[in-house]
C-alpha cells in the first residue's frame, strides 16, 4: 500500500510538539458540561491573531442552478460551468441549488444528528474514533493536540461507491459500531452519502468542463470514490470571542459538499480579510480541497476556512468529502500541464498517502499540500 512510504515521516515535518496531546494531563470535551461554563479551559482559548472576528463581512458567491445542467441543457451546462470556474479561480467556494436532492432526506440527516449527539458521552464514546484513524467519533481533538482545540464534536465515517463492495457500507458501519437502535440512523446516511456521491460526481463534470478537459474525465476518476462523511456539531459556548469550532485550514480531500442548518458560522479567508456565508438551507456550499488543486495542476484553489461558534444555540453542519479511491494516481490530465507555460506543480501521489499524514503526522492548515509536496520530493531525491 502507498501508507506504507509514509510511517516513518522525518521529524522536521511535525508541527509544534506543545500542540499535541500531553499524556499526563488528558482533557475530555463533555458538551453537556461544557457549554454553560463561564470559564473555558486553556486549551480551548486560541491566539489573539486568531481569535474570531465579529460580525465578519459576508463572501459573495455565485448561487448556481443545476436544474438546467442535469436536465441536460448545453447551455445551462456552459453557464454554470463559468460561473463555477471564475469561483475556483478566485477562492474555491460556491453554492449549488436545485441540486436533486431530496429536501426530506437532508431534513432526517439534520435531525438524526440530534439522536446520537444528545446521548451520553460514555455512549458516544462507544463510537471513538481512534488514534490516526478518520472515522469514529471526536469530542474536539483532545486526543491529538493539547492546544488551539476546535470546540466541536464531529463523527465521521466512510463511504465507498466502489462496485465489489457492500452497497451499504455506512449503514453497516453505524449498526455494528452502535447497535440496532441506530438502524434507521444508518439508513439516512446511507442514503445522504449516495446522494452526495451523485451530487460530486455531477460537479466534477462541471469542473471538467470549465477547466476546457473532457467532459467525463474527473466524473470517471471519481466513479468508484471512496469518501469521508463527517456529522459536525458546534455546541454553545459561553466565551465563544476565545475559542473556534474549527480552526483555520483547507480541506486535503478534493471536494467539500457542505450543508449548514440555519445558525451559521462558516467563515473563508479572502483578499485578506475572514469573510462569512450565510446559511441557505436550499443550496449546499461547495469548496475544492487540496487534492483537486492538485489534479487542477494549481488553477483551482483550495482556500483557507473555519467555523465560528456562539453563546447561544448549537450549530449543526453535514459534511461531504469526496475522495478517490486509494489506487487512483492523483495526476492533472495533459491537458492542463505545459512544459512552458504551466509546468507540473505538484508530484504524483494517493489519496492514502496524504489521508496518512494528515491523520499522523501534520495537523491540517493552510500549508498541508506544500508541505506534503516537500516532503514527496525530498524523499524522491533520496532514492
Amino acid at each position: 500500500m502507498a501508507i506504507d512510504c509514509i510511517k516513518n515521516i522525518p521529524t522536521m515535518l511535525h508541527q509544534p510538539k506543545e500542540e499535541y496531546k500531553d499524556e499526563q494531563k488528558p482533557l475530555v470535551f463533555d458538551a453537556s458540561v461544557l457549554k454553560h461554563q463561564t470559564q473555558i479551559p486553556k486549551q480551548f482559548i486560541w491566539p489573539d491573531d486568531e481569535k474570531p472576528c465579529v460580525n465578519a463581512p459576508e463572501l459573495q458567491v455565485p448561487l448556481i442552478d443545476l436544474g438546467g445542467f442535469l436536465s441536460d441543457d448545453p447551455v445551462a451546462a456552459k453557464e454554470a460551468s463559468r460561473l463555477v470556474g471564475e469561483a475556483c479561480r478566485k477562492h474555491g467556494f460556491f453554492l449549488v441549488v436545485n441540486h436533486g436532492v431530496d429536501s426530506s432526506l437532508i431534513a432526517d440527516a439534520h435531525r438524526y444528528m440530534d439522536h446520537f449527539f444528545e446521548l451520553p458521552l460514555n455512549e458516544k464514546q462507544r463510537a471513538r474514533r481512534k488514534l490516526g484513524e478518520h472515522c469514529g467519533y471526536a469530542s474536539s481533538f483532545t486526543g491529538r493536540f493539547s492546544s488551539k482545540l476546535p470546540w466541536k464534536e464531529t463523527l465521521s465515517f466512510r463511504y465507498s461507491a466502489e462496485k465489489s463492495l457492500s452497497n451499504n457500507i455506512v449503514e453497516d458501519y453505524l449498526l455494528n459500531t452502535m447497535g440496532d437502535e441506530f438502524k434507521q440512523f444508518g439508513r439516512v446516511y446511507q442514503d445522504y452519502c449516495e446522494s452526495m456521491s451523485r451530487l460530486s460526481l455531477g460537479i466534477m463534470e462541471l469542473l471538467a468542463i470549465s477547466l476546457g478537459v473532457d467532459r467525463t474525465h474527473f466524473k470517471e476518476f471519481f466513479e468508484e470514490n471512496d469518501s469521508i462523511m463527517r456529522l459536525n456539531y458546534y455546541p454553545p459556548c459561553q466565551k465563544p470571542e476565545l475559542t473556534l469550532g474549527t480552526g483555520p485550514h483547507c480541506d486535503p480531500t478534493s471536494l467539500t459538499i457542505l450543508h449548514q442548518d440555519q445558525v451559521g458560522g462558516l467563515q473563508v479567508f479572502v483578499d485578506n480579510e475572514w469573510r462569512s456565508i450565510s446559511p441557505n438551507f436550499e443550496a449546499f456550499v461547495v469548496n475544492i480541497g487540496d487534492t483537486f488543486m492538485a489534479l487542477s495542476n494549481g488553477r483551482y484553489k483550495s482556500c483557507l476556512h473555519r467555523a465560528v461558534v456562539n453563546s447561544q444555540t448549537t450549530r449543526k453542519s453535514l459534511a461531504f468529502f469526496l475522495c478517490p479511491k486509494n489506487d487512483k494516481v492523483v495526476s492533472p490530465p495533459s491537458e492542463l500541464v505545459d512544459t512552458d507555460s504551466s509546468p507540473r506543480i505538484y508530484p504524483d501521489f494517493t489519496w492514502p498517502m496524504l489521508l496518512e499524514f494528515t491523520q499522523k503526522h501534520y495537523r491540517a492548515d493552510m500549508k498541508t499540500l506544500e508541505v506534503f509536496t516537500n516532503w514527496l520530493q525530498q524523499k524522491k531525491q533520496l532514492k
